[in-house]
């Protein structure tokens, strides 16, 4: 059979059109497949919206029941506080020095010690200062047998100059002696009374009550009334001072409340709400510090468990006045946003309304409403994700209960408000 090439053509031209008709199908197939995934997903977005609404869903259409938790408003007496950072200080403290010279014999005292005033510390060679009083009371027994003696020449003088036996002059002379006697022996008293307090000043006792520090000189060491150093340090810690600093916009109503009676003062723990120590405000400077803009306070605190330490910095709580029947919800309820602060109030059919509210002061867990809540409505804490004007909500039981002379009786599945409550920081 020969070969024709006319045929050879024919069946490569029908090769190649078989082939591009295969191409455009696959491509008309994937094409196909793209357009129907792109109609799936939108499909699958838009579901929600375009759902009919049926039992469970909230109150905008399509919307599903956003899960919450509620709180009822409570009526308390809510504390005002201003809180400020202060440095814990000895109510007093006395660096303990020697008042004489002389070596150091005796040391009547531990480190760390409590001491009452008086109680003997230390005591330095007092030899020197026993043989001065020691002098001083010879001179003076001197002296006043010199007056003595006076005395009864003076006496048999005036006897005589008044019988005309001697002489006047003689007489008076006598009396002038009896008084530079008198002088003399006074003089001595002096030197007596120097020489015994010098004497007493060999026993270093303390001048007040307080805890002793660490001991800066040993015994054996001689020690001069002019060294700055001193002996040690004694430190009044029970009661205990803490001086802190308040802004000075606060000024004003830190002395209008100073005015009307003593403002209670707190150190707080570390976790910045429990007191560890309470107290008193003592005092406030006579001046505002110009580089920090605040003015500083002192307080007395007892400190009888040694909670505080001088040089200890404190997180201080100073209670300026109290909010009395004040209303109370979480601060969590409170939601801030462009026209302000507002909450959402579970209405009829659990549906939320999201109303404004104005806050007074509120702190990390609580905020006192001054307007715009009732006392039997229930406000949203949790669940905010989710949540908007008109939402239909699903209140959960595990909620806090309300407070009693506020809240209504509670129906099943409905959210109770907080109860107990902490004082509020403006």
């Amino acid at each position: 059979m020969l070969f024709k090439p006319e045929l050879a053509e024919k069946a490569k031209a029908a090769g190649e059109g078989a082939s591009r008709l295969a191409s455009g199908a696959r491509r008309r197939t994937v094409s196909i497949g793209v357009v129907l995934l792109i109609a799936a997903g939108l499909a699958y977005l838009m579901w929600p919206a375009a759902a009919p609404q049926r039992g469970g869903f909230g109150g905008r259409t399509g919307e599903m029941a956003v899960p919450v938790l509620a709180a009822t408003p409570r009526i308390a007496d809510v504390p005002v506080y201003l809180d400020g950072v202060g440095v814990a200080r000895a109510l007093n403290s006395v660096t303990v020095r020697a008042q004489v010279d002389g070596k150091l014999i005796a040391i009547h005292f531990k480190e760390g010690q409590d001491v009452v005033r008086g109680d003997l510390l230390a005591e330095i060679d007092p030899t020197l200062y026993k043989a001065q009083l020691d002098q001083a009371t010879a001179k003076k027994a001197q002296d006043a047998a010199q007056l003595a003696n006076a005395r009864i020449d003076l006496a048999r003088y005036q006897k005589l100059a008044t019988a005309n036996a001697g002489s006047k002059q003689q007489a008076d002379t006598q009396a002038a002696q009896v008084a530079q006697f008198e002088a003399l022996v006074q003089a001595d008293q002096a030197a007596i009374d120097n020489a015994q307090a010098l004497l007493g000043y060999t026993r270093i006792t303390a001048p007040i009550a307080g805890r002793v520090g660490l001991r800066l000189v040993d015994p054996g060491n001689l020690i001069r009334a002019s060294d700055l150093n001193g002996l040690v340090v004694i430190t009044q810690i029970k009661p205990i001072a803490v001086q802190f600093s308040l802004p000075q916009q606060q000024l004003v109503r830190v002395n209008a409340a100073a005015a009307k009676g003593t403002l209670p003062v707190d150190v707080l723990a570390a976790d910045g709400r429990s007191a560890i120590e309470t107290g008193s405000l003592q005092s406030i400077d006579n001046q505002i510090d110009q580089t920090t803009g605040t003015v500083k306070l002192k307080a007395e605190l007892p400190n009888a468990n040694l909670q505080l330490w001088p040089g200890q910095f404190v997180n201080v709580r100073l209670r300026i006045e109290t909010l009395e029947r004040a209303m109370v919800i979480p601060t969590a309820a409170v939601q801030r946003g462009p026209a302000g602060t507002f909450a959402f109030v579970i209405g009829e059919g659990d549906v939320v309304t999201a109303r404004p509210v104005t806050v007074t002061q509120q702190n990390d867990t609580e905020a006192v409403i001054a307007s715009g809540l009732k006392g039997d409505e229930r406000v949203v804490t949790t669940g905010f994700a989710n949540l908007a004007d008109g939402s239909k909500v699903t209140v959960s039981a595990a909620t806090e209960l309300p407070s009693p002379d506020l809240a209504p009786k509670a129906r099943p599945g409905q959210g109770q408000g907080p109860g107990g409550g902490r004082g509020q920081r403006r």
